[in-house]
């Protein structure tokens, strides 16, 4: 199987890793994850991690063929049309968007220019399709749970699992925000960890937890299977769902999750600026 070059960008802020995807044979790349940065105080956005992942792709001479989103991100905003807008590329994300779309939509009382088809994105995956990245042989598998609409990415010898699965040694994502359930996401684990044991698992995000000094985003099936904390072998699918039901329970919701939904649901575009020439997010009151 094909081994894509993997290139990581940290974002400390948020503890995200996105990620160019790169096939060493045409040059041509895909983009997982891109975060823009967020001033939650000023209410202000800049493109300075953005900004690293479009400079590699120039560097590099890299031809962008995906800007892949894995869900619609609760921690970080995307800068995917910002980086689309620098480099190509078609902007993609799992066809159950719309679910998403639909839900976060009543939270935030969106007007009705606020599409819920999921076609402010260029492309719509569907569970199993396959697509390329240069030559790359790639598929797209539905993992949902965490949220209706996450999609990890099997590309050569890899996979892009977004928030599914943490490090060993973290576990797994959380299941309590809208449209999540803890025992569709281990049925998705399952699909996860039924490919080859040496296939190379990156992750989204990394917390660091007390027991490690550094900070890792790349593990394997095998790994995952062997020692995840949460799901690996002999963890039955009733004792997952009351630890994660359980644990879920006790977690705050995430810093950014209020501007990042409204952000993510539009594939990345601010909402539309009103009279003054400003775009406003909306905070909904006791609504999560």
């Amino acid at each position: 199987m094909s081994r894509p070059e993997v290139k990581a960008f940290f974002d400390h802020d948020t503890n995200t890793i996105s990620y160019v995807v790169t096939d060493p044979q045409s040059r041509h790349c895909a983009i997982v994850d891109s975060v823009l940065d967020y001033d939650p105080s000023a209410g202000r956005t800049r493109h300075t991690s953005a900004e690293q992942i479009v400079n590699y792709v120039k560097q590099e001479s890299l031809t962008v063929d995906w800007l892949l989103e894995t869900h619609v991100h609760a921690d970080h905003l995307s800068a995917a049309p910002w980086i689309q807008q620098q480099v190509g590329g078609q902007l993609a994300i799992g066809e159950h968007i719309s679910t998403v779309q639909e839900t976060f939509s009543k939270i935030f009382n969106a007007g009705t220019e606020f599409a819920r088809d999921g076609s402010q994105f260029d492309h719509l995956f569907k569970d199993g399709e396959t697509y390329k990245v240069g030559n790359l042989q790639a598929r797209a598998i539905h993992t949902p749970g965490h949220t209706p609409a996450c999609m990890s990415h099997v590309i050569g010898d890899s996979v892009f699992v977004g928030d599914t699965l943490f490090m060993p040694d973290y576990g797994t994502a959380r299941c309590d925000f809208p449209g999540g359930d803890a025992r569709t996401l281990y049925h998705s684990i399952q699909k996860l960890l039924a490919l080859p044991d040496e296939t190379r698992m990156f992750l989204c995000h990394d917390y660091l937890p007390e027991n490690r000094e550094e900070f890792v985003w790349e593990t394997t099936v095998g790994d995952q299977r062997k020692h995840n904390i949460h799901v690996h072998e002999g963890v039955s699918e009733e004792e997952f769902v009351t630890m994660r039901e359980t644990r879920d329970a006790s977690l705050d919701m995430p810093r950014l999750i209020l501007p990042s939904v409204q952000i993510n649901m539009r594939a990345g575009h601010l909402p539309p600026e009103e009279d003054n020439g400003i775009s406003y997010l909306k905070i909904p009151l006791n609504a999560l």
